[in-house]
């Protein structure tokens, strides 16, 4: 597997936020979302070549029991199903974070962590990056939480109100979706821009009922990478 990093850090968002974590970003992945900010993990060949058996000796570092497996995007990568199984086998409390385009049986995997791309990314091809039979096999499939990117200014503007407008469509296509598992999270790379569009966004989640989910790597770090 091409593994762009391995690191220690704290989950950032999500129900697990705040949750000591080992980080596994594999590289690779067919978005291109403008606001990314893990670009460098874009390149399919952005990182080392690690066995899996390399990967679990590398997390072991840390005496930790939750490991989250990111990108780029994980589920295109054929070793996964490997992966998983043996992250499983040594005890650990296992998170995907996906951006839901592809869906893979049998994973041993504790969170789903789904982040659907609205209108604002694409894939390489330019094509939409949501595929609502996906997501169903996901949600059905997998514990899960829906993570969805508000992408606007510092106020109530109009691009807000569409994003709501977009997810809520898309909930809608999603079979017995459990509501109570979808978050809102601001679009932030420093932390000023997540204290200026915290406010608005919890706003949303007044007038939605969906949970606000904050990103505390940035709100603790700033734009610095892998603290």
């Amino acid at each position: 597997m091409i593994v762009s990093e391995i690191f220690y850090s704290l989950q950032g968002e999500g129900f697990l936020t705040g949750v000591p974590s080992v980080f596994i970003r594999l590289a690779g992945c067919p978005l291109r979302c403008k606001w990314c900010d893990t670009k460098y993990a874009w390149d399919a060949k952005a990182g080392q070549d690690f066995s899996i058996e390399k990967i679990i000796k590398t997390i072991k570092k840390w005496p930790c029991r939750f490991v989250v497996i990111t990108g780029g995007e994980p589920m295109v990568n054929s070793e996964l199903g490997e992966l998983t199984a043996q992250l499983k086998e040594i005890g650990k409390h296992i998170t995907i974070e996906t951006a839901g385009i592809k869906f893979v049986a049998n994973l041993d995997c504790d969170l789903m962590s789904i982040s659907p791309k609205l209108g604002n990314a694409e894939l390489a091809d330019g094509k939409s990056a949501l595929n609502v039979e996906v997501l169903n096999e996901l949600t059905a499939n997998y514990k899960y939480q829906l993570k969805f990117v508000i992408c606007t200014e510092q106020s109530l503007s109009v691009d807000s109100k569409d994003d709501l407008a977009e997810i809520k469509q898309l909930l809608a296509q999603i079979e017995n979706v459990d509501l109570e598992k979808v978050m809102l999270m601001p679009q932030a790379a420093t932390r000023d821009e997540l204290l200026a569009k915290s406010e608005m966004v919890a706003e949303l989640c007044r007038q939605s009922g969906f949970v606000f989910c904050q990103r505390l790597q940035v709100l603790l770090w700033d734009n610095q990478r892998n603290i």
